[in-house]
């Protein structure tokens, strides 16, 4: 189905409302939406009494059936329900068997029987993405967009024997805005409000206050699945129309016109408003005025002379290019020299001859290198041209950047005529007074060297959680910006600098880095206090103050890495030598979580450049201030434009257009784990993107009997509550040996009662704000499950009555292992506690290592040999005896199954950015 395509997927979660009347269901269908809805059902106390899905492809089941599976709920895999128009008996047998009285069809590809629809006591309900009775068919979304509605929404309506028809129940809608697209249509509204949509109506049906109400025919239309020969522009029409046409059919099938005698597929389109760029003519068939290669992509016209931007263009052999990249870049254009400039030029030539003697003359195209030069002659050579030319900054590695003698004196010439100064970085500080210091905060997008609005003008109010006052407004970045960053990042890696820059100098601007991060430690912590919630001293001592350590470092491993030399079969006597390189992958993303919003940026980004690539970073959008300030710094470090451009806005649309963007080669993310997956496939889809993700955990801390029980009390309160449990490797469950349990909790109950609550800006405060209003609301709601599934509440577990979004810290015990408690991660200030049987060391390893996720894990003893056999058993990427929270950024940091894949930190952080290629040669 078109309108399912590239979804970029989201952790979803409604408001938990107990109700009293449940239902049985049968849920009908396939796909992530289909799994959320039958997740939400589920905690809202419906009962699932079957699940029916797609069989299994290529050994992979459908998430809803995964989901399912895993719950214990019956699940069916039939491939058809009829045959010949009939319904197969055995599969409608089965399907009565289960006694459900409601069918849930959230999304649904096969063809269901009327005698399965009609079968329950209330019937079945459907979810359509379209406001009905328009756009009935399989691509309602993308025929909302062809046909330049205004409105969007879905519609959740009683199935009966046609196509789309039966009356309605629920209807939502959202405006449509000018630049939306099916996904990002799909992903804002249709997605998390859809789900909500489902749930609403199953307790609406439930409570016996569901409606029907008749579909009138006035404005039905239908719509069936666009095929790719009907998909041909036209461009005899507005603007507008054409840019409906080409966003409606992006991603799949595509809207395609011919170039140049071939097929060419336009993406990524968007209405131009202002002035149209300068550019150069492209001849599109069926146009009456040529197209534009512009640095913004191809600009179109339509017959009203209005215009539209695509930016990318995909060939007929599947490859795809920037549209701004059509043309080749050809060579830069000369400046003309004067005759004072000509004679430096001789003057210089004789230096080169000078330096050259094996070289019999110095003509335009000489190359000092492949001319016999090395680096001693480089040293040579600017010195000898600073004392010709008295003033003149010139620095080795400008020679490096032009080495035949045309591109060096014209390099010269610019540099002495002070065109190739950098334009001095103007930033709109947001200025603030507080912490008695004078805090400047940039706010807009960093791209290519500068700050600039969002290319749509779109702001949005990032919020200081200790008041929910507004900190500023920040530019919300559009599709166009991510395009414009992707390119300056790759121009930057292809051409600037930064790509030939010797690795010794890369790792030189790495170290002065990190010494105006220390330099502005005491700002950096101000904001990531205000704009995250974090306490002011743990923001200096670890938010900025590891950030400062990983980047110095990585710096030290600049001039570090290295290949091998391998020997292999062929070595003699046919004298081959193997050899491998590790190379930069060029432009890489990255996209980090709102936690430790300057730290994962910092473990992420510093081995990304170290490697050599350029990067395009989106902060997590409700705490986008460090990362901009970040951003200010690098260019005070001379840090070449292009190579570090921030992009702040939502995951939805930025995030989504990184995973996406064929110009990116390597995505790094921290985050959620149903996030993650989506993001490895859309990477997968759209260029095989390599990939690393750091996603949720649930990391058990077990405490012996025989631990140091103060040490344990003391380290068992900082794995739960250090930086409010807003910490991705928090302790999710503690498992407490059962005849210490009472003692145990005694005293973290004396030691949570002493905790301060307050201000993150003051130096007593031990505990600050949640992040943001929505996920203390989610804490909150989480408190509310786990008191209702019986675990025992004994201190917290509510807000702090006070401005702002503070928790109390929260101590829940006697949490079985089937509890919601006991399997999902809080991410916030809750210490969830178990007993287990005094010496059960296997029986508690088992329950610790049932989880699906990976990430960290701790056991407290003095039994060094049980220390160590728990250690080897525990399934995490981090194990900590008898302590915990102590990272390093010379050790790797990552976890195990779903909680992703590869390493921050370390040696191995480094080979996340790199790759390997094989050389060998015969001499």
């Amino acid at each position: 189905m078109l309108w399912t395509a590239n979804q970029f997927i989201r952790k979803f979660s409604t408001a938990t409302v107990y109700y009293q009347n449940k239902l049985k269901l049968a849920l009908i269908g396939q796909s992530l939406f289909g799994q959320e809805v039958y997740s939400q059902l589920r905690k809202e106390g419906h009962k699932v009494v079957g699940v029916f899905t797609v069989p299994d492809k290529d050994g992979k089941a459908d998430p809803l059936a995964v989901a399912a599976e895993k719950d214990g709920t019956p699940v069916f895999k039939f491939p058809r329900w009829r045959v010949k128009g009939k319904p197969i008996p055995d599969v409608v047998n089965a399907y009565k068997s289960i006694g459900a009285e409601l069918n849930v069809l959230p999304f649904c590809s096969q063809f269901i029987p009327m005698n399965v629809i009609d079968h329950p006591k209330h019937g079945s309900i459907i979810y359509h993405p379209s406001i009905l009775p328009a756009h009935r068919g399989a691509s309602a979304i993308n025929w909302t967009l062809i046909h330049g509605d205004k409105k969007a929404g879905f519609s959740i309506f009683w199935a009966d024997d046609g196509l789309d028809t039966g009356p309605i129940l629920l209807q939502r809608e959202c405006p449509v805005e000018p630049n939306d697209t099916v996904d990002t249509l799909y992903n804002r509204f249709l997605f998390p409000e859809g789900i909500k949509g489902m749930v609403e109506a199953v307790q609406l049906i439930a409570d016996g206050k569901a409606p029907r109400v008749p579909q009138s025919e006035e404005g039905a239309s239908y719509e069936g699945i666009q095929k790719k020969e009907n998909c041909k522009v036209s461009f005899n029409q507005p603007a507008e129309a054409i840019h409906n046409w080409i966003r409606g059919h992006d991603k799949v099938p595509g809207a395609w016109t011919v170039i140049d005698g071939q097929v060419v597929t336009l993406y990524g389109s968007s209405l131009l408003g202002g002035s149209v760029p300068t550019g150069q003519p492209l001849d599109i068939e069926g146009t009456s005025k040529p197209g534009l290669v512009t640095s913004n992509g191809l600009v179109l016209f339509g017959t009203d002379g209005k215009a539209l931007v695509v930016r990318n263009l995909q060939f007929e052999d599947g490859k795809m290019i920037p549209a701004a990249k059509y043309f080749s870049a050809g060579e830069s254009v000369s400046v003309e020299l004067t005759e004072e400039e000509k004679t430096t030029a001789q003057q210089i030539r004789a230096i080169w001859k000078g330096i050259l003697s094996n070289v019999p003359e110095v003509e335009e195209s000489t190359d000092f290198f492949k001319s016999g030069a090395a680096s001693m002659d480089v040293v040579r050579l600017v010195e000898e041209i600073k004392q010709k030319c008295d003033g003149l900054q010139l620095q080795n590695e400008d020679v490096y950047m032009a080495t035949k003698f045309e591109d060096f004196i014209q390099m010269i010439v610019r540099k002495l005529r002070g065109e190739d100064k950098e334009e001095e970085l103007i930033v709109d500080h947001v200025i603030k007074n507080i912490n008695n210091m004078t805090v400047k905060m940039p706010h807009q997008c960093f791209i290519n060297g500068r700050f600039e609005d969002a290319e749509n003008g779109k702001t949005y109010d990032t919020v200081n959680p200790t008041d929910g006052s507004v900190i500023c407004k920040v530019s919300y970045a559009s599709v166009g910006d991510v395009d414009r960053a992707v390119a300056a990042a790759k121009d930057a890696f292809e051409t600037g600098p930064w790509g030939k820059m010797n690795a010794r100098d890369r790792g030189r601007l790495l170290y002065k880095l990190a010494d105006l991060m220390e330099e502005h430690q005491e700002e950096l912590a101000t904001i990531e206090a205000i704009d995250s919630g974090a306490v002011y001293t743990l923001a200096l001592k670890t938010h900025v103050g590891m950030s400062v350590q990983t980047f110095r470092y990585f710096a030290g491993w600049c001039d570090k890495i290295q290949g091998t030399t391998i020997p292999i079969n062929q070595a003699r006597p046919n004298h081959n030598l193997t050899f491998t390189k590790k190379e930069p992958l060029g432009v890489c993303a990255i996209v980090i979580p709102w936690n430790y919003p300057l730290m994962m940026l910092a473990w992420k980004s510093a081995a990304c450049l170290a490697a050599g690539n350029t990067l395009v970073l989106k902060p997590a959008q409700v705490t986008p201030l460090t990362a901009l300030k970040f951003a200010e710094l690098t260019v005070k470090a001379g840090i070449p434009k292009g190579v570090i451009n921030i992009i702040p806005g939502s995951g939805g649309l930025v995030g989504q257009r990184m995973s996406d963007h064929p110009d990116i080669r390597k995505l790094g993310f921290t985050g959620s784990t149903p996030i993650g997956k989506h993001i490895m496939k859309s990477c997968a889809l759209s260029n095989l993107k390599k990939v690393s993700l750091e996603l949720g955990g649930k990391s058990p801390l077990i405490i012996f009997q025989d631990c140091d029980l103060d040490k344990a009390v003391r380290m068992g309160m900082g794995s739960v509550f250090f930086n409010k449990g807003e910490n991705c490797i928090a302790a999710g469950r503690l498992f407490v040996e059962e005849s210490i349990h009472d003692e145990f909790l005694r005293r973290v109950l004396e030691e949570v009662k002493k905790m301060k609550i307050g201000d993150p800006l003051d130096r007593s405060t031990d505990h600050g704000p949640q992040n943001h209003r929505a996920h203390m609301e989610k804490l909150l709601e989480y408190c509310e499950i786990g008191k209702k599934e019986g675990a025992t509440l004994v201190y917290g577990g509510q807000q702090v009555q006070r401005p702002g979004y503070f928790m109390e810290p929260t101590v829940f015990t006697d949490v079985e292992d089937h509890m919601y408690l006991a399997k999902e991660e809080s991410f916030g200030p809750i210490m969830v506690i178990s007993k287990f049987k005094d010496g059960d060391v296997d029986g508690v390893l088992q329950r610790a290592n049932d989880t699906e996720f990976g990430l960290a894990s701790g056991v407290f003893t003095r039994d060094i040999s049980k220390a160590m056999y728990v250690s080897e058993r525990l399934e995490a990427g981090t194990v900590f005896i008898n302590t915990y929270n102590k990272t390093d950024v010379a050790s790797p940091f990552g976890g195990f199954k779903q909680s992703g894949f590869g390493k921050d930190l370390g040696e191995e952080a480094l080979h996340e950015y790199l790759r390997t290629k094989a050389v060998t040669v015969e001499y």
